[in-house]
């Protein structure tokens, strides 16, 4: 949908998501049901819901985490409790309360709340929730309600998309709540973020999934108490561990484990056998903990720390990360971080990289585990990396300049003729096989020094080298 569509009575639709005289009819009478502010929850179809859905908090006092963010007097527990809600974006993992964090706003606020989200949703349904939000905020008396828009994955949704949700911010015909798991600096475009405050929201942790877990197993409303359901400590321990800091992810597999549990006593063993067929931990091969961890790798080799890339290394094959990525980063590294410290580095992950082909995984794996920690524990040099940025920098800004001329290949008479090669010093016929002659342009004024060796390992001796042949330039 290319969002244009023919002008009207009243003149140009505003925005994208305004409501054509043809698609008027799909908003039905909400005036009527503005009257009831809350409906009771129908009992069959609660009972077919998932637990993590009946157990989804409907107030502050309820919800379990984000202290960093809600507790105690921080502004944003004083704006919900005070029902002045505003416009924002929930930017954390998944299963950390980012759409119950939404509703309790809403419930505050006394306002109503329309759900869309970007993997489903397209411009018809936004539309239509716009267009009830306006009809709400138009109401008199009890009819006269804000709307909150809660849009969950809002960076799939594209720069126009965007776009258009600007003008209903500005007018305060919706508070715009978004979610999403990517960094908002990336995913959002610059309009819509300078309208919207980002609040970061962390995974759970052990005790706060343990508190949750909790709560589930005594509610005998929503949660699993008619089950009566018999687990020890260490076993609602391990379930708090491998959710992994999501919250939804562990009251799912409590509801499984529920349905699977013998004479219902709950066992890590029954635990482990759930869990068998995969791996738990969060690992997005596009998002952002993907290129976190890389980070981290990368990090913790250039910091000399073996155990720690080496964590950082199983983590992201334990989460299905390709292999052949990870080696690709190693070799950069070997070259960015180590360099001439050790040149035996690259040689190292270069065999890493044939054995993870000539063997596969996981076999191929512990031979790039063992290019890590060396690289880890090697000693470092950056100078490799440094002096290629700055030649870079120079041939960009320098232009195209000729070689000179005793530098020139002179396989012709002609050539030969023209000065190509004359006067060039073949090294190995001066002592130490140094001519001391000009390798640069003719144009460049003075030496330059691109590559400044470091003191560490095999550096050192490269350094010594240089500041005896080249005097004048490696002072």
């Amino acid at each position: 949908s290319s969002g244009h569509s023919q002008s009207n009575n009243d003149g140009q639709q505003n925005s994208l998501f305004e409501l054509t005289s043809e698609e008027s009819g799909i908003v039905e009478s909400v005036n009527s049901s503005m009257s009831n502010a809350s409906s009771q929850v129908n009992v069959f179809e609660n009972s077919f819901m998932p637990l993590a859905a009946k157990m989804r908090p409907k107030t502050l006092t309820d919800y379990v985490g984000q202290q960093h963010i809600l507790g105690g007097d921080s502004p944003l527990a004083q704006s919900i409790e005070q029902g002045h809600c505003h416009s924002l974006i929930f930017w954390g993992p998944p299963g950390s309360g980012k759409t119950t964090l939404a509703e309790i706003i809403a419930q505050h606020a006394n306002a109503e709340i329309e759900r869309v989200s970007a993997v489903t949703s397209g411009i018809k349904e936004i539309r239509s929730a716009i267009e009830k939000a306006k009809l709400r905020a138009q109401g008199e008396g009890a009819n006269k309600r804000r709307t909150v828009l809660f849009v969950d994955e809002v960076h799939r949704f594209n720069k126009s998309q965007q776009d258009a949700f600007l003008p209903h911010i500005e007018d305060g015909t919706i508070i715009f709540i978004g979610a999403t798991t990517e960094n908002p600096s990336f995913e959002l475009n610059n309009a819509l973020l300078s309208r919207l405050r980002v609040y970061v929201l962390k995974s759970l942790s052990e005790k706060e999934i343990n508190e949750i877990l909790n709560q589930a197993l005594t509610d005998n409303v929503n949660g699993l108490s008619k089950h009566e359901l018999k687990i020890d400590e260490n076993a609602l321990l391990k379930l708090s561990k491998v959710a992994d800091g999501d919250a939804r992810r562990a009251l799912n597999l409590l509801e499984i484990i529920s349905d699977f549990a013998e004479n219902k006593i709950v066992t890590q063993e029954l635990i482990s056998d759930v869990l068998k067929d995969g791996s738990l931990r969060r690992f997005d091969k596009s998002g952002e903990a993907f290129y976190d961890q890389i980070s981290a790798l990368h990090k913790a080799v250039r910091g000399s720390n073996p155990d720690a890339s080496l964590y950082w290394f199983v983590r992201m094959i334990d989460g299905g990360c390709d292999p052949f990525y990870i080696i690709r980063r190693v070799v950069r590294m070997a070259s960015e971080d180590i360099g001439n410290a050790d040149p035996r580095g690259i040689r190292l992950a270069l065999d890493a990289w044939e054995t993870q082909e000539r063997l596969g995984s996981p076999e191929g794996e512990l031979a790039i585990a063992q290019a890590i920690i060396y690289l880890a524990c090697a000693a470092k040099s950056n100078a490799v990396y440094k002096g290629f940025n700055l030649a870079m920098k120079d041939v960009k800004e320098l232009g195209s300049l000729d070689v000179p001329l005793h530098l020139r290949n002179a396989p012709t008479k002609l050539m030969k003729e023209l000065g190509y090669g004359n006067e060039y010093k073949y090294s190995h016929d001066y002592d130490n096989h140094f001519s001391n002659q000009d390798y640069f342009p003719e144009t460049f004024d003075e030496p330059y020094v691109f590559y400044i060796p470091g003191n560490e390992g095999r550096e050192k001796f490269l350094k010594e080298r240089l500041e005896k042949l080249w005097q004048d330039r490696y002072k």
